[in-house]
């Protein structure tokens, strides 16, 4: 599958999933065992009906992963287990060239200024 639409939505997920937002600590577990759905939805204000369906076409291109966690850590707390979703190998080393390319792109678009490679000048 071709990588991910690089939408508003896509990148608060994927800035979510890289820790971004959190300190270094916070950010090495975020990596490592990735952040259950409520916690996302929380983390990132998407409503479930926009967060699951877009981590669904994350995983589908092989930048996220997911799993359930453990029975016995969910009976010892008494709760159902929870789904956990990280970024794989894959999107862990494509995701900040995604995020900073839209960056780019959201900058030219708000100056007016959209780049056309081959025009004189650059610029349209």
């Amino acid at each position: 599958m071709a990588d991910p639409k690089m939408t508003p939505h896509t990148q608060t997920v994927l800035r979510t999933l890289l820790g971004r937002s959190a300190d270094g600590e916070r950010r090495t577990v975020v990596l490592a065992e990735g952040l259950y759905g409520l916690e996302l939805s929380k983390a990132t204000g998407l409503p479930n009906g926009t967060l699951f369906p877009l981590l669904e076409r994350l995983r589908q291109a092989g930048w996220v992963d997911r799993y359930w966690e453990n029975d016995d850590i969910a009976e010892a707390e008494g709760r159902p287990r929870r789904r956990f979703y990280r970024l794989t190998s894959k999107g862990a080393d494509l995701a900040p060239q995604a995020l900073a390319e839209a960056m780019v792109t959201a900058a030219n678009v708000q100056l007016g200024g959209i780049t056309r490679p081959g025009l004189a000048g650059g610029t349209a």
